[in-house]
Parts: structure tokens; C-alpha cells; sequence
């Protein structure tokens, strides 16, 4: 349902529903939990509840705006029509997996750096701080995936008659952006390197605070390469460039497992951030190749367009 209202530039309807439903969650887990005495399966019933709510409302509204119909909801779909959905699932679960393997790859690492559990607390701060700004650049990203699409197919102005989009004005679009992840990182990043006196409070054992000290301050200097990221992430699976994606990230997880094997044992806890760094760095270097040599909207590609 959130795809489907994102797909048509409608994103205010998903986030009613979500707002409801995780009202409706946040009222009913106390009542379920110690009210009723049901402890975590009460949470579990108050999460099931919420999304029964949220998968009907999705489903009253598609059906009002006749977006699918029951007669067709059952139909298997044409070998045309299920192979591009197919091929890009295919490439985007490759991603997944590469990006989950980083991840357990951080995970391990940072659990065996020592044994009183201090590095992995300290970890979990500096996720805390990293958060702060991701999960803003990472809107963004969603931004990308439904305005660079829309953009490119060229539409006339009923009223007008002029015409409008195209792969030059998607260009554009894609630069204005990549500016404001630019900024926004730049932004975020100079607030998480404000707020880290205060973030830092959330444990109360010194050893920790003292050993997430470079690694927030890491954490904070790559939300600048992050909103270049997560954006030009967003503008290959706008494009449908999938699999350019996805090698793009099988690429970073190799580099950051490389250097998970080596920057932890000279540096510890910081080497595992470095190789955050490394990780991020070669996700960067896809973007750029994607928005500059092999992407549809690179503008090699785009002169091509130009002379047939």
C-alpha cells in the first residue's frame, strides 16, 4: 500500500495511516502488557493488531480510488509483465544481502574487539549519533525514487500545451538533489558534532563514553558523504538501474570486509569506522559513476539521446 501511494506521488496518505496505526500500537501495548498481564505476547498483539489496521486501511482507500480490483488481484501476471519485476527484485535482494553481510560482518568484529562488553556500548552510541541525520538523508532518498521517475517521462500541459519533463529536466531535478543531500549532510553533521556532549550522556560508565568519542565524531563527519549516498542510491532505483545498484553495493561490502580485517586491529573500535568509511566511500564512487558515465541521466549517455 505505501508503494503503491508513493508511486503516485501521493506520500501524505502512508503517512496518515502510519501516524494511525502506531498511535493505535503505543495506547494498546501498556493495556495489553500490564493491564491485561500479557507481557511481550501483549506487545506482539498490539504490533499484529496495528497492522491489520493499516493493511485494511490501504486496502478501503486502493479499492475507492480503483487502484487494483479483487477480480484481477488473483490473476497470475503475463511472463512480460512478472520478468522486469522479477530481474529488479533479483538485483535489489543481492543489495540486501550485501548490505546485511556488512553489517553482521560490523557486528562480529565489534562484539570481539574485548571481552567486558565496553567497545560494543560504545558502538551502540555511536549508532545513536549516527542516526541522528540518517534517517533524514534517508527520506531523501525515498524523495529520489519517486520524483526522478515521474520526472522523466516527458508530459504536455493540457492547458498550455507546453511540454514538461523529460531526461534533461530529471537532470535537474537529480541535481538540485544531490545540492541538498550535500547541504543537508553538511548540516546534519555540524548538529550531531553540536549534540555530542549531550549524546553522550546516555551512559553513564566513563570507559564508554571515552572509547564512542572518535567514532561519533566519525559518525558525524560521513553524514556529508551519506547525503550524496543515499540520494544517488535513490536516483538509480528511480531509474530502474538496479543491478548498477546493487553491484555498486556488493562492491562497498567487499572494500568494507577488507578492511574489517585489517583497520580493527590497529585501531580498534575507530578501525570499525573507518571501514564504515571505506564502505561508504566506494557506495559513493558507484553514484558518481552512475550520474556521470553509465547511468541514463550521465551526460555522455544523455548526448547520445541527443544525436539519434
Amino acid at each position: 500500500g505505501f508503494s503503491a501511494f508513493r508511486g503516485t506521488l501521493d506520500t501524505s496518505t502512508p503517512l496518515k495511516i502510519s501516524l494511525a496505526s502506531n498511535i493505535f500500537n503505543a495506547i494498546l501495548d501498556p493495556i495489553l502488557m500490564f493491564t491485561f498481564a500479557m507481557g511481550v505476547p501483549g506487545a506482539a498483539l498490539a504490533t499484529l493488531a496495528a497492522e491489520v489496521i493499516s493493511a485494511g486501511s490501504f486496502i478501503s482507500l486502493m479499492l475507492r480510488r480503483k487502484m487494483f480490483r479483487w477480480s484481477k488481484i488473483f490473476r497470475l501476471p503475463s511472463w512480460t509483465k512478472l520478468k522486469p519485476l522479477l530481474k529488479g527484485g533479483a538485483a535489489l535482494q543481492l543489495r540486501n544481502v550485501a548490505l546485511n553481510l556488512t553489517f553482521l560482518a560490523v557486528a562480529r568484529v565489534t562484539q570481539s574487539l574485548d571481552d567486558t562488553g565496553v567497545a560494543a556500548a560504545a558502538h551502540a552510541l555511536a549508532i545513536q549519533v549516527f542516526q541522528v541525520g540518517g534517517i533524514v538523508l534517508l527520506a531523501l532518498s525515498t524523495v529520489a525514487q519517486t520524483v526522478v521517475p515521474n520526472e522523466l517521462i516527458e508530459k504536455v500541459d493540457s492547458v498550455t500545451g507546453r511540454r514538461h519533463g523529460g531526461q534533461v529536466a530529471a537532470k535537474n531535478v537529480v541535481n538540485r538533489l544531490m545540492s541538498w543531500g550535500f547541504l543537508l549532510g553538511i548540516g546534519l553533521g555540524t548538529l550531531q558534532m553540536l549534540l555530542l556532549p549531550m549524546l553522550q550522556k546516555s551512559s553513564p560508565l566513563q570507559a564508554v563514553r571515552d572509547a564512542a568519542v572518535v567514532p561519533s565524531i566519525l559518525a558525524s563527519v560521513y553524514q556529508i558523504m551519506n547525503g550524496l549516498v543515499f540520494i544517488g542510491e535513490g536516483v538509480m532505483v528511480g531509474c530502474g538501474n538496479f543491478m548498477q545498484l546493487s553491484l555498486s553495493t556488493v562492491v562497498a561490502t567487499i572494500g568494507a570486509l577488507i578492511s574489517l580485517n585489517t583497520l580493527p586491529k590497529m585501531f580498534g573500535l575507530t578501525g570499525v569506522w573507518m571501514s564504515f568509511g571505506v564502505f561508504n566511500s566506494l557506495r559513493l564512487a558507484g553514484v558518481w559513476l552512475h550520474q556521470t558515465k553509465i547511468g541514463p541521466l550521465a551526460n555522455l549517455d544523455m548526448a547520445k539521446g541527443k544525436s539519434q
